[in-house]
């Protein structure tokens, strides 16, 4: 019986979220990108998955991967409307070519910007409090309904991520990182091998690409992440936090 034929059994709905994620992950273990994958659209979370997109730097990866098991599978863009044109453009480019039938974009709320970031600035004195507004609470409005999500996270790309699980907790959802044991190699190799874009700023220097104020080029050698926040103590922007979604106080979220 193949793998993703013995997930489709499920996994017993009397155990906790917390239960059911390690037996996901153990059962997975070895599984390739694709197994996951397949499995979770098409069996355990069926109609109640989404992906979750920055269309970034090696976005199209994983967003080729979706595309050839259901290509109407939800996925979410979050514009913080401080993002960089090229990245606008690029999710154009990559929807039309990979087929993509349902991409969701979603923006912060106007009152929220217009009550905590009038001028839009707030990047530079709380970038804690900017990336919440613009980026933590529009996931979550865009993720009501879905009982589990994918993220396109990877373990070589930060100290910060080197143990990630295939399988996480988030909020009371299932979080699926197919391709968290994947090299950076591996990642370039699949993108050329079925021809996909790259993002244009790749290019440029920039390996990891967010907003416009909190990315910078970064130099060979340094983890990929490097040029996000940089001179900051500060590596994710909130919706990879296992406490996103509370409130933000002075120290942050």
């Amino acid at each position: 019986m193949a793998l993703h034929e013995t997930f489709s059994l499920g996994v017993d709905p009397e155990l906790g979220l917390q239960a059911e994620v390690a037996a996901l992950n153990a059962q997975f273990e070895d599984a390739t990108a694709d197994e996951i994958l397949r499995a979770a659209i098409r069996h355990q979370f069926a109609d109640g998955i989404a992906m979750v997109s920055s269309f970034g730097a090696d976005s199209a990866v994983l967003l080729h991967m979706v595309s050839q098991i259901d290509p109407t599978t939800p996925v979410l863009f979050i514009d913080t409307v401080k993002l960089f044109p090229a990245t606008l453009l690029y999710r154009d480019e990559l929807i039309e070519k990979l087929g993509l039938t349902d991409v969701r974009t979603f923006k912060p709320a106007k009152d929220d910007l217009a009550e905590q970031d009038p001028a839009g600035m707030l990047w530079m004195s709380d970038t804690d409090a900017c990336c919440h507004i613009r980026k933590v609470v529009p996931l979550e409005r865009a993720l009501n309904g879905f009982e589990a999500w994918i993220s396109g996270r990877k373990r070589h790309q930060s100290s910060t991520r080197a143990s990630l699980e295939k399988f996480e907790i988030d909020e009371g959802r299932v979080k699926v990182n197919p391709l968290a044991d994947w090299t950076a190699t591996e990642v370039l190799d699949y993108a050329r091998a079925h021809e996909l874009p790259p993002h244009p700023l790749v290019a440029q220097g920039y390996p990891s690409i967010g907003c416009m104020p909190c990315t910078s080029k970064v130099a060979p050698g340094e983890d990929p992440r490097a040029g996000r926040w940089r001179g900051q103590d500060k590596t994710e922007c909130g919706i990879h936090w296992p406490t996103h979604g509370k409130e933000i106080d002075g120290s942050g979220i």
